[in-house]
């Protein structure tokens, strides 16, 4: 698709190789690791970085060149950023700087890295695509995914019979006059130091508005409060089946280097 179109492709893996390289921008850690393709899991331990304040383009790229140099890594990369990114420019700053806004974040980040190839997509998309690949949407080969990835926002990722519909950041939708990610991200239960049943309540309408917008076939949860579903996903009260991600907080990682790969 034309959001994660590549730069400089030439100077992909090899076919053989099997491996890619992955960085998810946050709005509180920016992550990276070596990924094996053929399995979705990564090769060796991720590295991570606080994300700066405030989180503009230059020490956002600063911060992601150390991640590259980190694992002296040499060939192209994935970058997701929580925005949307549409042909490569960022059109949306969610939990990043505003300064963001109609930068070419492609050329910005090849630049950096020396010219080498780089692919930069939503957050959510590159967990939705991870996920659909080699976790909890896997098994839904026809019909509609919605992933959601709960932290500091709500990110989504609609996914149509396996195909990735980009930019739908559900989480700015509102409900019951409240944005969906200021009512139930997993920040907000923190910050109001709810229980996860009270949580789940909010959640739940959420994921009712979701459901009479789009008629999903199944929701696919994740980010780190996904590791514990099993305290919260039994008090949801919405229709449609809610599995935790099989990826947890490693999809964004993992979707980046698909899309580098061209594997998506």
């Amino acid at each position: 698709m034309s959001d994660v179109t590549i730069l400089g492709a030439d100077r992909a893996p090899s076919p053989g190789s099997g491996l890619g390289f992955g960085i998810d921008v946050g709005g509180t850690g920016v992550k990276g690791a070596i990924v094996d393709l053929r399995t979705g899991q990564f090769v060796g331990d991720r590295h991570r970085i606080d994300t700066p304040q405030p989180a503009t383009p230059d020490l956002i790229a600063a911060t992601v060149a150390e991640i590259v140099e980190h694992f002296g890594w040499t060939g192209p990369v994935g970058v997701t950023l929580p925005g949307i990114v549409k042909d490569g420019v960022v059109r949306s700053a969610a939990n990043i700087d505003p300064g963001w806004i109609g930068t070419d974040a492609r050329a910005f980040f090849s630049g950096v890295l020396g010219g080498r190839g780089v692919a930069v997509l939503n957050d959510a998309d590159a967990a939705g695509l991870a996920e659909q690949r080699y976790g909890g949407g896997a098994a839904v080969d026809e019909g509609l995914v919605i992933l959601l990835t709960l932290g500091t926002g709500i990110g989504s990722a609609l996914i149509y019979d396996g195909v990735l519909i980009p930019n739908s950041e559900l989480g700015h939708i509102e409900v019951g006059g409240v944005i969906a990610e200021k009512r139930a991200s997993a920040k907000v239960r923190k910050d109001r130091d709810w229980s996860y049943e009270h949580w789940a309540g909010k959640l739940s309408r959420v994921l009712t508005m979701y459901e009479r917008l789009f008629s999903p076939d199944l929701f696919v949860v994740g980010g780190g409060i996904s590791r514990k579903a099993d305290k919260w996903i039994p008090y949801l009260t919405n229709e449609v089946p809610v599995v935790p991600a099989h990826l947890r907080n490693t999809a964004g990682i993992v979707g980046a280097a698909m899309a580098i790969a061209g594997d998506r």
